[in-house]
């Protein structure tokens, strides 16, 4: 159910002349990946006052009026010396644009590449803007010496974050976020956010690892005690161990020894976020993504992450009927390095055509290359199903490389250990869960009774699962348990490939718990379950639920069993 919470800014001192304000929303905002735990946000922003003021990341237009009023209602606007941007998108320029409507006196702080966006973003090529390349700093008086760290990546190539020696605070703006509406300015129990942050630590730097380690060590330079992100709490008592983490699950990424290279432009962002789901479809898959953002990488870089790359996927949007250059230009690269063994992919999205996803499509059937999905075609912003189709779709890529790579099959003569865990017995289930327009299913036998009081229950979901994404702390799923001499249409239905997108329950009798997921009415039982944990075990998630309602359909019946020769695959 949406909250019926407002929206309203929160404002609080977290250190000498600094304060944090909280736009907050208990609603899910916008049709992005990373938003898709829907536990709401908060877009922080942060004041410092010196003997000269600046104003850090502004929030989205979402949050444009009640933000500008809370600052007003504390502030006098007409001080403010400096806004400092750690990174610009079309979102937040309305609120730049309003904000310096009222405070003409602005002078903005960005990145190099930040410059030219918000120049773009807010029409004006006389804009007044210190730029600050990595060596620069800015006095704002009473010891508050910011010092600006560069740290872009292809979704963020004008990332900066800012360092305040005085507080010791490195304001990250993307790093160490989470989307998580609440009362906590501060991590206190840092662990509780623990999953929250992976989860947007996956959608939104898993696939530039390589430039989030860079980042790591820059910011390890600092003597900093907390960090203050864009989103969700601010990070002081977790700090050390979200530090580690990021780094940890960072190795993880790159040291994959299979790579796809994501090679896109984004005119106005919705290209960048079709990458960012397909992406994240890929590396939960196990395979490494080399995000290329071709309007700001070299030639040469794109050559390299081809060559090394066992598949690529190019994305464009469509400009004047066609792609614009950058692309064009990164197409060319690819044409003359890439083999035609390696597995090829096509998106874009697109205003009224999109041609330029038919032109690339055409080229590479002509160079011979096979495709890893359908292409693409997005018309405007993408939805929640559509980015479900498109993380999907990145999956099928991976599982397809993983079969081209000839990696171990279940047609391979097992070991004696594997043959021996084979023979663990488990129900056979299929598990199925809604939310939203979002709906998918899974067959599963590596499932556990784990408590009496409450009855909780674990299942065990590879990470390259569709239905993985509907099984975080607080979503609901119901647990069908199949009946044996009445279980092989069902198995048979659901372990079929599906291709991304499609309906699982086409062709099923289903119902409709009181969760509201979908309940096969020919299973034996059924339980409804709410996630209340989850550990990552190796290349499955470890899901403790517990149980909220349930009934058996047929007293008689007889639990179906699935029964294994071997441990090395389902």
């Amino acid at each position: 159910m949406p909250s019926t919470k407002p929206r309203d800014v929160q404002v609080f001192p977290i250190a000498t002349d600094t304060r944090v304000l909280r736009s907050r929303s208990w609603a899910r905002l916008r049709f992005e990946i990373e938003y898709a735990l829907a536990k709401g946000t908060t877009a922080n922003s942060y004041l410092i006052e010196g003997d000269k003021t600046a104003l850090i990341d502004p929030p989205g237009e979402t949050f444009t009026q009640i933000y500008l009023d809370a600052l007003k209602e504390r502030f006098d606007v007409t001080k403010i010396d400096y806004v400092i941007v750690g990174h610009v998108n079309p979102n937040r320029a309305s609120t730049l644009k309003t904000l310096r409507e009222i405070a003409p006196q602005i002078t903005f702080v960005c990145s190099n590449p930040g410059s030219i966006n918000l120049r773009k973003a807010l029409e004006d090529d006389n804009l007044p803007l210190l730029v600050m390349k990595g060596e620069e700093t800015l006095d704002l008086g009473k010891g508050h010496h910011l010092q600006f760290i560069p740290t872009p990546n292809p979704r963020y190539p004008d990332h900066l974050c800012t360092y305040d020696p005085q507080t010791e605070i490195i304001y990250s703006d993307k790093l160490f976020g989470a989307h998580i509406c609440g009362d906590q300015v501060f991590d206190e129990g840092w662990q509780a956010f623990l999953e929250d942050r992976r989860y947007y630590f996956d959608c939104l730097m898993a696939p530039h690892a390589r430039q989030v380690e860079t980042a790591l060590e820059k910011l390890s330079e600092l003597p900093a005690r907390l960090y203050a992100p864009n989103h969700g709490p601010l990070v002081r008592y977790g700090f050390i161990q979200l530090t580690d983490a990021y780094r940890q699950w960072g190795k993880q990424q790159s040291s994959q020894d299979t790579t796809v290279a994501l090679i896109y432009a984004s005119a106005y962002g919705n290209t960048a976020i079709v990458a960012q789901a397909i992406a994240h479809g890929i590396t939960k898959a196990g395979i490494r993504v080399e995000s290329i953002n071709c309007e700001f990488a070299q030639p040469g870089e794109i050559q390299a992450a081809v060559e090394e790359a066992s598949g690529f996927i190019i994305g464009s949007p469509t400009l004047g009927g066609h792609a614009p250059t950058p692309v064009q230009t990164a197409l060319g690269i690819v044409l003359s390095t890439a083999t035609n063994n390696k597995l090829a992919g096509v998106f874009g999205s697109f205003g009224w055509s999109g041609e330029a996803i038919d032109i690339i499509e055409a080229k590479l059937k002509d160079a011979g290359y096979r495709f890893g999905f359908d292409p693409i075609r997005v018309k405007f912003k993408p939805d929640d199903v559509t980015l479900q189709m498109c993380e999907e779709a990145g999956t099928d890529f991976a599982q397809a490389l993983k079969k081209s790579k000839k990696v171990r099959t279940a047609t391979q003569p097992a070991t004696s250990v594997e043959q021996a865990v084979g023979r663990l017995i488990g129900s056979l289930c299929v598990v199925t869960a809604k939310q939203g327009d979002i709906s998918s299913a899974m067959l599963a036998s590596w499932v556990s009774q784990a408590s009496f009081n409450p009855p909780g229950l674990t299942i065990a979901v590879a990470k390259d699962r569709a239905l993985e994404s509907l099984m975080h702390s607080g979503n609901k799923f119901v647990l069908n348990i199949l009946k044996e001499g009445n279980h092989l249409g069902l198995m048979k239905h659901f372990l079929k490939p599906f291709a991304p997108g499609q309906d699982r329950f086409a062709d099923v009798k289903s119902d409709t718990a009181n969760n509201g997921s979908p309940i096969l009415t020919d299973a034996l039982a059924y339980l409804e379950c709410s996630v209340k944990d989850r550990m990552e075990v190796g290349d499955h998630w470890l899901v403790y639920a517990a149980v909220e309602d349930g009934q058996v359909f047929n007293p008689d019946g007889v639990t179906a069993v699935h029964h294994r020769k071997s441990g090395n695959h389902y």
